[in-house]
């Protein structure tokens, strides 16, 4: 629709914004016309999102409630930008997460998996699925999510499950997939490998153990927080140029307890440093050991099993390793091995993010994605410019991560999730079977499942029909933003990239947002843990959805973490009360959107529609750098203070005073209003949707905001915003004065104004009396105060009998003392010779202007205090 809406039907608002009212009717009306829906059949150009997947198992948290808005808005603006916006919506099957549930369902009826058999607990994981899963579904339509519904995917579904098993078969081929002995984390409670973003670390109470292997001159001494661990051990390591165990490096030493011998050997990874400059070497059980282990071709001994239970043969077998720790250590005791010993020793846990049992490193044979080729060329990309990544000072971590990465661990020890498609033959014979594809007779299929991010790396195609050569994959692929916390960076960012450009031969998307992480108003992460977080349907329930997404995306900044108060939601809220009030005043005295906009138009109505070029502009540039914070802040004063707090009042005696002027006013009011509300409507869309109707009247013909052109900045006017902005200043310092005076605001007060001609503010005498409440003098005028607001402007007052003068002299002896301050300390500054022959002249320049500002100020303010009347 453009400005002109013809046989406009005013739609009578409310007396106040009710969102329970308004938003689900909304949301269902937009699914119900097809609003959200993208065409690929489309000659527009193509803006794709893909949703950071969530967790069939979860439900929508403030971090969601983030990432949806901001996807939304850009969505949303896109749309109106004239772009074919797909926002691509789905979920994850969260292999781990997901099997969890399901089994504490299952243990509830005194059952486990193995009960069940691998089928049949499938059948109950989907069944799962059918009746609990997608909660998060209905969540994101409260919060407005502008997704394409009929594309709904999920990582399980048909489709997508042949895209992993293609992709898995091509990296197999191209000898980018295989299976070794690694270190990988181990969880002894879910029985299974979990990825890094599965562990969550914690700063924990423990023991640091120091503990002399050998003895006399050959003695050496290393120190643990796993004294289990030491019966794992196959060599002491210490720096190639630490002297103080140079004598001992190709040597051996007696292992404690086991009467094993283990050479000393020298490894610049070693920090010579650090406690002894000796460690302990455990292959099998550190990561860093295994490196360790691997150039000095050390044996590997696993020293306990999947549940972290002890297999070394011996008084400590079958213990539990908490268990076996404090034997072991006693055991050491008893043989006058322990040196010394540190309780409580604070340092960093793993722990399983699902149960949050301890993880335990454990050498393990599982299937490894080889990633230095793929890394390189997703490197290559943002070094290229080819996706850039906003803020730019994430690429630092980008290229930390790339540059450096490790082989990929993809193989899960679990039932639930995309199984590995590996099968085994007579012979060790090895088959990799791709869609619509079947193994030999008598082959076995590996047991393992894939790591839940190989699927989701796959999202930005595979969703869009991959492997086939879809109409929906070459219209829009490769996405145009990807939009996700910086905490996922590696993850999930960095492995779409590698997969994107392996398996599409382009990078997934062209603009990587990473936004911050939400925190609590004390700077701390939340986290169900902590016990503070802040559930985001409690805030929509009570401020509204407008209310909730406008506190986030005002909040949210390239890389900046977002604060929590609710105190700013109110805010927010507020804000949109705002809205609604001054669009309903605006109906109520006329706004039209009917006609073009007039000529010859007043000064006031100039200057709005010269602060709405300079606000579009803003606008723009800030959505281009995605900073979202100051593009809402900008829009936040450009409602708040420009149109309701001063462009309403200056109109309203023009429109109180009828005739041609007022119906200028009406018609850039309207005007003003529906590109406000166009600007608006991205974060906040169900107020703007209600209100933009209300005021076009294009409900009855089936018209939405969503679909309405986005702004197109106007003409800014300098000579406008600059006499306005003196207006502003003057009606501002005579309201703070009245106010000092405790004068009450409805109350006229007797003035004469000196010097409005000088000022180029003559015209609007009578505007700013209205605004100041200022009644002319009459023949017994005398004025009792003088208030000087600018050099040229002067307000003289007639304050008999209202005027408080004790506190006005206090006002202004508190002014004199501010600007004879001033005045002192750049007459210092400009009375050193050192610092004049140093300082720049533009610094010097700007001195000497505050300088003559503050005589300037001081002759002002004596004068004003000379004239007040007799206490």
């Amino acid at each position: 629709m453009t400005d002109t809406a013809k046989n406009q039907v005013r739609t009578e608002l409310p007396p106040q914004y009710a969102p329970v009212d308004v938003e689900s009717r909304r949301y269902e009306q937009w699914v119900a016309d097809g609003r959200f829906a993208a065409s690929d059949d489309s000659d527009k150009p193509a803006y794709t999102i893909v949703i950071p997947p969530p967790n069939v198992t979860g439900s929508l948290h403030l971090g969601h409630a983030q990432d949806h808005t901001v996807i939304d808005a850009l969505t949303r603006r896109a749309r109106m930008r004239g772009y074919e916006a797909l926002w691509m919506p789905g979920m994850d099957h969260a292999g781990i997460s997901t099997q969890n549930v399901v089994e504490r369902g299952l243990a509830e009826e005194g059952l486990s998996r193995h009960d069940l058999g691998r089928e049949k607990f499938i059948e109950r994981v989907w069944d799962w699925k059918a009746e609990y899963g997608g909660k998060i579904s209905g969540q994101m339509r409260r919060l407005g999510d502008a997704v394409d519904w009929d594309r709904e995917r999920f990582t399980m579904d048909e489709g997508l499950s042949r895209a992993v098993q293609t992709i898995f078969k091509r990296l197999y081929e191209d000898d980018l997939i295989y299976r070794a002995e690694r270190i990988i984390n181990w969880c002894p409670r879910c029985m299974t490998a979990l990825s890094d973003i599965e562990v969550e670390h914690t700063d924990d109470d423990g023991e640091l153990v120091s503990i002399r292997y050998g003895d006399g001159d050959s003695a050496i001494v290393v120190a643990t927080t796993r004294a289990e661990t030491m019966l794992g051990d196959t060599a002491v390591a210490v720096h190639p140029d630490d002297e103080r165990y140079a004598h001992l490096v190709g040597t051996e030493v007696e292992l404690p307890l086991t009467g094993r011998r283990i050479p000393v050997i020298a490894d610049e990874h070693v920090d010579p440093e650090f406690g002894t400059g000796a460690v302990k070497v455990t292959p099998a059980h550190d990561p860093n050991d295994f490196e360790i282990g691997q150039r000095h071709g050390l044996p590997q001994l696993v020293v306990m099993d999947e549940r972290g239970n002890i297999t070394v043969h011996g008084p400590f077998e079958g213990l539990d390793r908490f268990e076996a720790r404090p034997a072991v250590v006693a055991a050491l005791r008893a043989e006058g091995r322990i040196v010394a010993e540190k309780r409580p020793y604070v340092h960093a846990v793993g722990h399983c993010e699902r149960c949050g049992t301890t993880v335990e490193p454990r050498l393990s044979k599982q299937w490894f994605v080889k990633v230095a080729p793929l890394a390189k060329a997703a490197g290559d990309a943002v070094r290229d410019g080819e996706v850039r990544i906003h803020p730019p000072e994430q690429e630092k971590r980008y290229f930390g991560w790339v540059d450096n990465i490790h082989d990929w661990c993809i193989s899960r020890q679990l039932w639930w999730g995309h199984r590995i498609p590996i099968f085994y033959g007579p012979d060790g014979d090895i088959v990799c079977v791709g869609p619509d594809e079947t193994a030999p007779a008598g082959y076995t299929q590996d047991p393992d499942v894939l790591d839940t991010w190989f699927s989701s790396a796959l999202w930005p195609f595979s969703t869009l029909g991959w492997p086939d050569q879809t109409t929906a994959l070459e219209k829009f692929y490769p996405n145009t933003v990807l939009s996700t916390g910086y905490d996922i960076l590696f993850f999930w960012v960095v492995r779409m990239m590698m997969f994107g450009i392996y398996a599409m031969e382009k990078p997934p998307f062209k603009d990587v947002f990473l936004h911050g992480l939400i925190r609590d108003e004390h700077g701390k992460k939340m986290s169900k843990s902590r016990g503070n977080g802040v559930d985001p349907l409690d805030l929509m329930d009570a401020y509204g959805s407008d209310a909730v997404r406008f506190f986030l995306a005002h909040n949210t900044s390239p890389g900046g973490d977002l604060l929590v108060n609710e105190e700013w939601v109110q805010g927010s809220r507020n804000f949109c009360n705002k809205l609604w009030n001054a669009s309903r005043f605006a109906l109520m005295s006329g706004a039209t959107v009917e006609g073009p906009l007039p000529q010859d138009l007043s000064t006031i109505d100039t200057w709005i529609l010269s602060r709405l070029a300079r606000t579009v502009e803003e606008v723009d540039a800030y959505y281009d750098r995605f900073e979202f914070a100051k593009m809402s802040d900008t829009l936040y004063h450009f409602a708040w203070d420009e149109v309701c707090d001063w462009y309403l009042e200056l109109a309203k005696p023009v429109l109180y005073a009828g005739g041609p002027e007022a119906d200028k006013t009406r018609r850039v009011l309207g005007h003003v209003l529906d590109q406000l509300l166009r600007l608006l409507h991205p974060v906040i869309p169900f107020i703007t949707e209600e209100l933009w109707l209300a005021l076009t009247g294009g409900e009855p013909r089936g018209e939405s905001i969503m679909v309405a052109e986005w702004p197109a900045s106007g003409t800014v006017d300098t000579s406008a915003e600059e006499t306005v902005t003196a207006l502003q200043h003057l009606v501002t310092e005579i309201r703070r004065f009245r106010s000092d005076q405790g004068l009450k605001p409805g109350q006229r007060v007797a003035t004469k104004l000196v010097g409005l001609s000088e000022a180029g503010l003559a015209d609007h005498e009578t505007l700013i009396r209205s605004l100041a409440r200022l009644d002319q003098p009459g023949d017994d005028f005398t004025a009792s105060a003088t208030l000087g607001v600018t050099e040229a402007v002067t307000a003289q007052l007639d304050t008999r009998g209202n005027i408080d003068v004790a506190a006005e002299r206090a006002r202004l002896d508190k002014a004199l003392a501010v600007a004879r301050k001033e005045l002192d300390g750049t007459t210092r500054k400009l009375s050193n010779e050192g610092f004049l022959s140093k300082a720049p002249d533009e610094v010097v320049a700007k001195i000497r202007q505050r300088q003559t500002a503050a005589e300037s100020d001081i002759a002002r303010l004596t004068a004003q205090r000379e004239a007040l009347p007799a206490a």
